[in-house]
């Protein structure tokens, strides 16, 4: 978009909700830039972490002057129609981005993200949570990622989707159409070591554990390669 902060590689965002030291970490490997919404920016702070830009309407960052300075973008959008992970993602352009921080705690906040999720269905977006990492899966394209036998595979329509193709599941989707209140696909697991899932339709939700962000990373996102398959942790 015009105006937007453009980044060249990909983007971590870091929101205010779970989240820990590790996590963020975890996702600047892969997305070495950082962005904050509001108030994370004094939790990145705790960590030693300074973003390349602060994003929101600044109604939670204890000390917005603190981050005036050069160096960092401080961006405040006062318009309270979306929410600062939306605010984020339309004042920015990069290849694609791994938000942290964003799931946790109020449902509302939750299902405000999967809001956002699908209403920029045309990036590449990887949630990080406690308990899964979770990407929509792009449509037309077949997402093949290494897995270990009886790992969870979800599935959750945000929209009806109209049935899917897979390999390796213990549930095959196949013939399976999809809406949320109709039929959904949680708790799948992995049959094998490898899982292939694609839909033609937008609009799919696929959740995995938080071990395989590498993997869902190179699989939504274009140029990028999963890592290879390791053992969960114990």
């Amino acid at each position: 978009m015009t105006g937007a902060i453009k980044f060249d590689t990909a983007v971590t965002l870091v929101g205010a909700g779970a989240l820990e030291d590790a996590m963020v970490r975890s996702a600047l490997v892969h997305a070495p830039r950082l962005v904050a919404a509001d108030g994370a920016a004094d939790r990145l702070a705790h960590m030693r972490l300074t973003p390349d830009a602060v994003i929101g309407d600044m109604d939670s960052v204890q000390n917005p002057g603190e981050w005036q300075r050069p160096g960092v973008r401080f961006l405040h959008l006062a318009e309270q129609d979306t929410t600062d992970f939306e605010k984020c993602l339309y004042s920015t352009e990069a290849p694609f981005y791994v938000a942290v921080g964003f799931t946790g705690g109020r449902v509302d906040h939750s299902l405000a993200v999967l809001h956002v999720l699908l209403s920029y269905r045309d990036r590449p977006i990887v949630v990080v949570g406690e308990a899964e990492v979770s990407a929509l899966i792009p449509p037309g394209r077949r997402l093949r990622i290494a897995v270990e036998p009886g790992e969870r595979v979800s599935l959750y329509p945000l929209v009806p989707v109209r049935p899917g193709r897979s390999r390796g599941l213990v549930w095959p989707i196949d013939g399976l159409d999809m809406a949320p209140g109709h039929r959904i696909g949680t708790s799948n697991e992995a049959a094998g070591p490898v899982v292939e899932i694609e839909y033609d339709d937008p609009g799919m939700l696929l959740m995995l554990a938080p071990q395989r962000l590498a993997a869902l990373i190179g699989a939504v996102a274009p140029g990028r390669e999963a890592a290879p398959v390791s053992s969960p942790a114990r």
